[in-house]
């Protein structure tokens, strides 16, 4: 597997993941109570497009095709949140859960694919771009969880 294709397969896993995040998004989205986090979780969706939008283009600048669709991990992971906000009393707390361990284990997917070295310097800059929003709101939610 040439330099291309490598970079091209970890940034596809990375696509794979933001559709998975944005997938949850609308489905924390739709089992929070409160309108503020509704917004937010709908933001956070609508990030998590543009980043698979992003994503699709710098694979596309390598000649490579992008990966379509979300995982079955991710779908998975879904419906057990689902059952969990349903049947728990505090289903904002359960979703606003999920929410930094999602984002946690985002950061460390971008952090991993960050460290490669010879990054084309679009790739770089567009992955720390994602990252430092990842951040935020990872530092925004577990705000509103210590407050709620």
């Amino acid at each position: 597997m040439n330099y291309t294709e490598n970079v091209s397969k970890k940034l596809n896993e990375l696509l794979e993941k933001n559709y998975d995040a944005e997938a949850g998004y609308i489905a924390a989205k739709d089992n929070v109570k409160s309108s503020s986090l509704k917004n937010f979780f709908k933001e956070r969706a609508t990030d998590r497009y543009d980043f698979g939008h992003e994503l699709k283009e710098e694979i596309r600048s390598f000649g490579e095709k992008p990966d379509k669709g979300t995982s079955l991990k991710g779908d998975a992971h879904r419906v057990w949140m689902n059952l969990k906000s349903t049947f728990s009393s505090d289903s904002d707390e359960v979703v606003l859960k999920e929410a930094i361990r999602g984002e946690k284990k985002a950061l460390e997917d971008y952090n991993e694919i960050l460290k490669e070295v010879d990054l084309p310097a679009s790739t770089r800059s567009l992955l720390e771009k994602h990252r430092s929003s990842v951040q935020a709101a990872l530092d925004y939610v577990k705000t509103i969880k210590d407050f709620a």
